[in-house]
């Protein structure tokens, strides 16, 4: 079996605060095969984007520190290397799409600088070659007119215009792996799907992996070949997509999914919510994170955390009564 383009083996961040440490991300372990779409989904504050943040090491430090655990990118371990050496990863084997266009690109540069940098950067070529590099990828993201585009500064492009310069940047160096920090928050849902398609379509021709962190479990759905669905900080259920959803096991899961609208069910019938209020990461109870909003949760839920257990092949879920 071909060694994973990424292993992320427990996987522990934690925060200083006024209130105490906060452990964002607590022990998670997952894997991204070669051209393999890997979607981490969960409420705001389940710890997806400081896991992606920890993946590149971009933690702010102080007041966060990654406390354990390897991130194997094509088997070496990025938290041995230096600063020197993730500068020579960042942009080039791995790309991160971040969720606001707008504060990611620099406003004060044409965006056909900003996609050329990383090219002269990493690849050692004349700017004149890296010009012509970024205005074939703004064609290849389906901007028109890219040969005046190229002069634009962020500004003059709409939101889903800005979406497709992060995507041209991200694909500059040809990545071995894309994170995609929940790519289309700001755009409305026709964009949303034209930028999910272009960006699958994209990573499957060039065989990239892709890391999609994602509220949406529609978006899932369509685009992702597996699912770590996360909260509290932990991975609670993860395996292949289809199986996720056709068998989820976590009441978490279980919960996002009935959640989403659906074309058969009643409109005068309103959807399921899951009750209460995302865990305060600074004061977890002392059992399952999710045990205060989970109908089913019991005495066992309360007194100590589940461990993730195999469900089916290749399905893992945290939970006593799964």
């Amino acid at each position: 079996m071909a060694t994973p383009v990424l292993q992320v083996k427990n996987l522990t961040t934690r925060f200083k605060t006024e209130r105490g440490v906060v452990t964002a991300v607590d022990g998670i372990s997952f894997e991204v095969a070669a051209g393999e779409t890997l979607a981490i989904v969960g409420e705001s504050g389940s710890g997806k984007s400081v896991t992606s943040m920890s993946i590149l090491r971009l933690i702010p430090s102080p007041p966060g520190r990654i406390d354990g655990g390897e991130i194997l990118f094509e088997g070496e371990d990025l938290l041995k290397l230096s600063h020197h050496e993730m500068r020579r990863i960042r942009g080039n084997r791995i790309a991160m799409i971040f969720q606001d266009s707008m504060s990611s690109l620099n406003p004060s540069i044409t965006v056909g600088k900003q996609i050329a940098e990383p090219i002269t950067l990493h690849r050692k070529v004349s700017w004149r070659e890296a010009n012509g590099q970024a205005c074939e990828l703004l064609k290849l993201v389906q901007i028109p007119d890219p040969e005046n585009r190229l002069s634009a500064y962020p500004h003059q492009f709409s939101g889903g215009m800005r979406q497709r310069a992060m995507i041209a940047m991200a694909l500059a160096c040809q990545p071995r792996l894309i994170i995609a920090d929940e790519p289309t928050t700001a755009l409305d849902v026709t964009v949303q799907a034209q930028i999910l398609d272009l960006l699958k379509d994209l990573t499957q021709k060039a065989q990239t992996s892709m890391i999609l962190i994602t509220h949406d479990m529609g978006v899932v759905a369509r685009y992702a070949n597996r699912v770590a669905v996360m909260y509290g900080g932990r991975i609670v259920e993860q395996g292949p997509a289809r199986e996720v959803f056709n068998r989820p096991r976590h009441p978490y899961t279980q919960g996002l999914l009935g959640s989403i609208p659906r074309l058969d069910s009643d409109p005068d019938k309103p959807l399921p919510a899951i009750e209460g209020m995302p865990p305060d990461l600074s004061a977890l109870p002392a059992g399952c994170a999710f045990a205060p909003r989970c109908a089913k949760a019991g005495s066992a839920c309360r007194a100590s955390r589940p461990a993730l257990a195999r469900a089916s092949e290749g399905h893992f879920s945290a939970c006593f009564n799964a």
